[in-house]
C-alpha cells in the first residue's frame, strides 16, 4: 500500500547547474556584455538612455540553425541602428500553454513528445552563449522557476507571460532574477494583475528553490527594482492605443511606480494576425515621436520566414525559419520596420 507518487511514471536525476556551467561555461567577456546590457535596459527605463528598446526574434526557438542565422542577420542591422535603438532577440525556450502542446526546447528538443529535458537545457544553454558571443542580448520568458539557475547568467531582459504574472511562484521568483523584468497584462486585458506582480516582485520573499548544486534550498530574495510594464491586448481587444497609455500611466501613478512601459505589437494588440504587428509598431513609434515618453520599448515576434507551421506528428518535413508557435512577421518586414523607425527617430 501507498499514498504518494500514484500518478508518476518515472523520475530521472537532472545535471545539475553547476555542472552544465562546466560544460558550457560563460567567460568574463560575455559577462561583461551581458551585465552592460542589462544596466543599457535599466538606463532606458529611467530615461537616461533615449533610445529605444527592441525585443525582437522567433515566438519559440526550435531549431538551432535558424536560430544562429536569425541571429546573425540581427546584428549585422542592431549594429546599423545602434545610435538610436537597442535591440535584444527574444530567445524564449518555455511555452506556457492553455491546454495542451509543444512547451517549447527545453521541455521537448526533438519535437516529438520524448520531452528530453537534459538535453533541452543544454541546447538552450549552448544557444545563449553562442548569441551571447555573436554579440546579441537575449531577452526570455521565464517560465519554469528551476532555469534561472541553469540560463539566468546569460539572460539580459525576461518577461513574465500574462498567464503566470497572477502566479505567486513567478512573484516570488521574479523578485530574485537578476535581469530588468516585463511583467505582461492578463490574458483578459486586465492591469491590475501585472501592477501587483510588479509591486510584489520589488519586495523581499523566502520561498523553495534550487542552488547551484541542485539541491532543494530556502531561497530569500532582496527583491527586484528594475520591472516594467508589458500592454499585449487581451480578450478585450488591443490595449496599445493613447487612451489605453493614460490609463496604464494613471493606475502605475497611483501606486507609486514609474510608468514605463513596453507595447507587445503581437498576441491581442494585433488581433493574432502577425501582418498588423508593423500598423502596431508604427502607431506606437508615432506616439513615441509625439512625445509619449513612458513608452520605453516595442516587441516583434518576427522569423526567417514569415507565418507558422504545424508541427504535426513529424517534424522532418518543416520549413526552415518558420514558426511552430505563433506566426511572424519574416525578415525582410522586420528589416523594413526596424530601418523605418530609426530614420524616424
Amino acid at each position: 500500500m501507498t499514498t504518494e507518487n500514484l500518478n508518476i511514471q518515472e523520475q530521472k536525476i537532472l545535471i545539475t547547474p553547476n555542472e552544465i556551467k562546466k560544460q558550457y561555461s560563460i567567460d568574463k567577456n560575455a559577462e561583461q556584455f551581458v551585465a552592460n546590457a542589462r544596466t543599457t535596459i535599466k538606463k532606458i527605463m529611467t530615461s537616461d538612455d533615449n533610445r529605444l528598446l527592441v525585443i525582437v526574434g522567433p515566438c519559440s526557438i526550435h531549431d538551432y540553425k535558424a536560430a544562429i542565422e536569425y541571429a546573425h542577420k540581427l546584428k549585422k542591422l542592431s549594429d546599423e541602428v545602434s545610435s538610436k535603438i537597442f535591440i535584444i532577440m527574444r530567445v524564449y525556450f518555455e511555452k506556457p500553454r492553455t491546454t495542451i502542446g509543444w512547451k517549447g526546447l527545453i521541455n521537448d528538443p526533438n519535437l516529438d513528445g520524448t520531452s528530453d529535458i537534459q538535453k533541452g537545457i543544454l541546447t538552450a544553454r549552448k544557444l545563449l552563449l553562442e548569441l551571447t558571443n555573436i554579440g546579441l542580448p537575449c531577452g526570455t520568458e521565464a517560465l519554469d522557476p528551476v532555469m534561472p539557475q541553469y540560463l539566468g547568467d546569460l539572460i539580459s531582459w525576461t518577461a513574465i507571460g500574462a498567464r503566470t504574472s497572477e502566479s505567486q511562484t513567478h512573484r516570488e521568483m521574479s523578485s530574485g532574477l537578476s535581469t530588468p523584468i516585463g511583467f505582461k497584462n492578463g490574458t483578459d486585458g486586465n492591469l491590475e494583475t501585472a501592477v501587483n506582480a510588479i509591486l510584489s516582485a520589488s519586495k523581499p520573499h523566502s520561498f523553495l528553490g534550487i542552488d547551484s548544486n541542485g539541491q532543494v534550498a530556502v531561497t530569500k530574495t532582496k527583491g527586484n527594482d528594475s520591472t516594467h510594464l508589458v500592454l499585449r491586448g487581451g480578450s478585450n481587444g488591443p490595449n496599445y492605443f493613447q487612451e489605453n497609455i493614460n490609463a496604464s500611466k494613471k493606475i502605475l501613478n497611483q501606486v507609486n511606480l514609474s510608468p514605463n512601459l513596453i507595447i507587445d505589437c503581437s498576441h491581442a494588440n494585433s488581433n493574432k494576425n502577425y501582418k498588423l504587428q508593423s500598423e502596431v509598431f508604427e502607431y506606437c513609434l508615432n506616439l513615441k515621436l509625439s512625445g509619449e515618453s513612458a513608452i520605453k520599448g516595442l516587441m516583434l515576434e518576427s522569423n526567417l520566414v514569415e507565418g507558422n507551421q504545424s508541427l504535426g506528428d513529424s517534424s522532418t518535413n518543416l520549413v526552415f525559419g518558420k514558426s511552430i508557435t505563433d506566426s511572424c512577421i519574416n525578415w525582410d518586414t522586420t528589416s523594413q520596420i526596424i530601418k523605418k523607425a530609426f530614420k524616424d527617430l
